[in-house]
Formats: structure tokens, C-alpha cells, sequence
């Protein structure tokens, strides 16, 4: 059975890798595990983006309203944490991407917060007021 990757992703990857690991590689359609490969990337750095963007806002929050800071908000600031933890732990080399992912996610966020909360987009700073580190910082909370 020879699976297109459009038809059954998986039964494509799981028959393309067995070709390789068996060296027939002209068997194996090259510039599709190449795209593949570029798209895997892509989807950690995506993630990473959307893990930090969750971060940044709930940081945010919990800063700009403090009398309105919970265990809902604190339980998503730790998970978006451990997310990106496990990502850079996977991944480390995406660690040399956060201040980009950073300096493009922030604006998105900083409307996602000003939405939540109802309060103006001016309140909250137009560039992001947290620092690499202390993002990643477990035990950073912004008072």
C-alpha cells in the first residue's frame, strides 16, 4: 500500500519513515518530508508564540487588576509556564526566537487584555513591560 500524505497523513509518515530507516530513499517523495519537516518547525514556533501570547495577557491582568487576581488566573500563568518550558526543552535552539515571538505576539496580547478586562488599551504599556526571564520565571509574579 503506498499512502498520499493528503489521503492518510499518518499511514504516509509511518510508510515514508520505514522507507528511510530501510535506505530506500528514492522511494520516498524528499521535497514532502522536507515540507513536513519545515511545517513541524513552524507549528513549535506557532505554539510558543500562542503559550507566551496566554502568558503576557494573564500577566497583565494580574498586574492591572489585581483586585480581581484568582486561582484561574494563576493556574494559567503556571500552565502557559510549564508549556513553554517543555517547548524550550524540546527545542531549545527556539529559545534564540522569544524576543522576536515576543515583540510580535505582545501587541495581540496587549488587545486580548485591554478585551478581558474592559479596561483601555492605554493602560497597558505599548511595549511589553516583562523581560524574557522573567517570563520564564516561575516564581515572577507582576505586583
Amino acid at each position: 500500500m503506498h499512502s498520499q500524505p493528503d489521503s492518510d497523513f499518518y499511514a504516509w509518515t509511518t510508510e515514508s519513515a520505514a522507507r528511510l530507516r530501510d535506505g530506500r530513499v528514492s522511494e520516498v517523495d524528499i521535497e514532502r518530508v522536507a515540507e513536513e519537516l519545515d511545517d513541524m518547525g513552524k507549528n513549535q514556533k506557532h505554539a510558543l508564540g500562542s503559550h507566551l501570547k496566554v502568558l503576557v495577557v494573564h500577566l497583565l491582568k494580574w498586574r492591572y487588576q489585581p483586585g480581581l487576581r484568582g486561582v484561574s488566573w494563576r493556574l494559567s500563568i503556571a500552565n502557559a509556564r510549564d508549556e513553554i518550558a517543555e517547548l524550550l526543552e524540546d527545542s531549545p535552539s527556539l529559545a534564540t526566537q522569544l524576543p522576536e515571538i515576543l515583540r510580535r505576539r505582545y501587541p495581540a496580547a496587549r488587545s486580548r487584555a485591554a478585551l478581558e478586562t474592559g479596561l483601555a488599551l492605554a493602560t497597558f504599556p505599548a511595549e511589553c513591560p516583562f523581560s524574557i526571564a522573567q517570563l520564564l520565571d516561575m516564581e515572577f509574579w507582576a505586583e
